[in-house]
């Protein structure tokens, strides 16, 4: 358990609770999402809250999906949220729940409550009740309906519950106070009718409770003690009180709201992510230029670089715009401690080494991990022709720079020194080829007269290099804050070149067959990770994230 003095709010708030006994010394947390979509990244900060915190302090935690929208629910997101959150490192064991695992009893506290006369059944539509609502200078309006007698709610309840009504003909609401200033107090509806086949209850229930309803109950009866949710549903929480307090539940959770996760450039919203998918803007939930979970893992973060993300970000009740470059830098810094490196050259020039042996090759060494001693080292072939990237060739170069050019000698990694001694150009004038020379005694990068150079670059072996796929990416929105900019055709609002494909690209063969999700740095250029698009021989590559943030200098030019 972290250090007092350290405890953020919620923390300190549970701590509290437990010290003096509330609760019976028990707490009990849990995540509740709706199976509507796939989990995006600020699902993490949530998840990451609600299950540590159990963990931290000794208690357990829930998995719970709120499916209480059949028509916008589906079996692939309930199996996709369960990958999600395990993949992030959190197991729920036995406590898997859902809100339908409770319709009976929910069912049971709204007759409770139209007993108690806290309940009535409506025949206004929707339309009509939100015209009755009233605003932030008056008070609502009751429904001519309000004033029914216990026993005609309950026969019309039960037969709504029995089917005999269409859908939006009637609804049942809490009767509460019409003149509240929060307009959820405003006798809010809590079951509709919809008459839509239920992905686990099937066509069994042609009535369903409204999430507000159904969220605190269902945290009751699974014996939640703290709620912890993030702020935008604070104005929720006399609602949720309301109910707890005026039904006999076995439990009486707390809510607590902090502060979501909020990444600049990134739109969290389910319903324009599923439009990006619907409309072809992106290949699925799990393209990485998408902010899911499943995006982020296919695209090469790891669980590590979220959570560390996550606690970087703290738990405040202030909302803020964290910048993306936070999450680069902790993927960088996870990935430079764990990932092998490799050579590939992204833009390949053709390189003949003219004194070098026709037909010969050999080996050398090359570390697969500067940071980390253990992973070895692994051979690099080497021949006469070899291939470098074309942007460290340059005819006419600045003063400082330090890679090939006539005349100037450079390191090969791991290999020799060669000077460039001729330029190749096609017919439009293009370098497509350089003439170089090798010295046979600086083998291993270095020379018995200690001669330095300043340039080192990488190389692939031409005849044991394969071609590759990689796929570059950038952020999908062009705007920090996407979501202020919904008024906008969508396309307007994409990126253009959020995705670059390069297929000319040039690895060394230990990349030939890499297991799809491994992560790897290309030395000099960024880290990536295998694609499962890859096929035996045709590898297919995630650029994760540059060595640097290359979209800050774009923007700064």
């Amino acid at each position: 358990m972290s250090d007092e003095s350290s405890l953020d709010f919620v923390r300190q708030r549970v701590k509290d609770d437990l010290d003096a006994g509330k609760n019976k010394g028990k707490l009990v947390t849990r995540f509740p999402p709706e199976p509507n979509g796939y989990l995006h990244i600020g699902h993490a900060k949530s998840i990451c809250l609600n299950f540590g915190i159990a963990e931290e302090f000794g208690g357990i935690y829930n998995l719970r999906f709120d499916d209480t929208n059949p028509a916008a629910e589906e079996v692939e997101y309930v199996d996709s949220i369960q990958e999600d959150i395990r993949w992030l490192g959190f197991d729920w064991k036995d406590r898997l729940f859902f809100a339908s695992d409770f319709y009976g009893r929910l069912y049971e506290f709204a007759v409770e409550l139209i007993k108690k006369e806290k309940a009535f059944v409506c025949d206004l539509s929707l339309e009509e009740i939100a015209e009755r609502r009233g605003d932030t200078e008056k008070p609502g309006t009751d429904s001519p309906h309000r004033q029914r007698s216990v026993e005609e709610n309950l026969d019309l309840f039960t037969r709504m519950r029995a089917g005999e009504f269409a859908d939006g003909t009637k609804t049942l609401r809490a009767k509460i106070d019409m003149s509240h200033p929060n307009f959820h107090m405003r006798d809010p509806v809590i079951y509709r009718i919809k008459k839509v086949r239920h992905h686990r209850t099937g066509d069994k229930w042609p009535i369903y409770p409204m999430y507000d309803f159904a969220h605190p109950l269902s945290d009751a009866l699974e014996g939640v003690t703290h709620s912890i949710y993030t702020l935008e549903f604070e104005v929720h929480r006399p609602l949720y009180d309301w109910l707890i307090e005026n039904l006999d539940v076995p439990a009486h959770p707390q809510q607590i709201e902090f502060a979501r996760l909020n990444i600049a450039g990134v739109l969290m919203s389910k319903r324009y992510m599923l439009r990006l998918v619907n409309e072809g803007k992106v290949s699925g939930w799990d393209d990485p230029r998408m902010p899911t979970l499943s995006g982020h893992r296919r695209r090469g973060y790891t669980p590590e670089s979220i959570r560390e993300l996550c606690k970087k970000v703290g738990v405040s009740k202030f909302n803020s715009l964290t910048e993306i470059s936070l999450l680069d830098h902790c993927i960088r810094e996870d990935l430079n401690k764990r990932a092998p490196r490799y050579l590939g050259v992204m833009k390949p020039l053709k390189v003949v080494i003219t004194n070098y042996p026709e037909g010969q090759e050999e080996e050398f060494d090359a570390v697969n991990n500067p940071e980390d001693e253990s992973m070895g080292k692994r051979k690099l072939s080497f021949s006469r022709e070899i291939y470098v990237e074309a942007t460290d060739f340059m005819e006419d170069p600045p003063r400082k720079f330090n890679r090939l050019t006539i005349g100037k000698e450079v390191r090969l990694r791991y290999a020799y020194f060669i000077t460039t001694q001729e330029v190749i150009k096609n017919d439009k004038g293009e370098v497509v080829e350089l003439r170089c020379t090798y010295d046979p005694e600086s083998r291993g990068g270095s020379t018995p007269d200690g001669r330095k150079v300043r340039g080192t670059i990488h190389w692939v072996s031409a005849a044991h290099a394969v071609k590759a796929e990689i796929r570059l990416y950038e952020r999908l929105f062009l705007s920090d804050e996407p979501a202020k900019e919904l008024d906008k055709d969508l396309d307007e609002m994409l990126n253009p070149h959020s995705l670059v494909v390069n297929k000319e690209a040039l690895v060394e063969p230990a990349l030939k067959d890499f297991k799809p999700g491994v992560s790897f740095q290309f030395e000099r250029t960024g880290y990536f990770c295998a694609d499962p698009d890859s096929k035996p021989g045709a590898p297919v590559f995630n650029r994760t994230v540059p060595l640097r943030d290359s979209w800050g200098k774009k923007q700064q030019k």
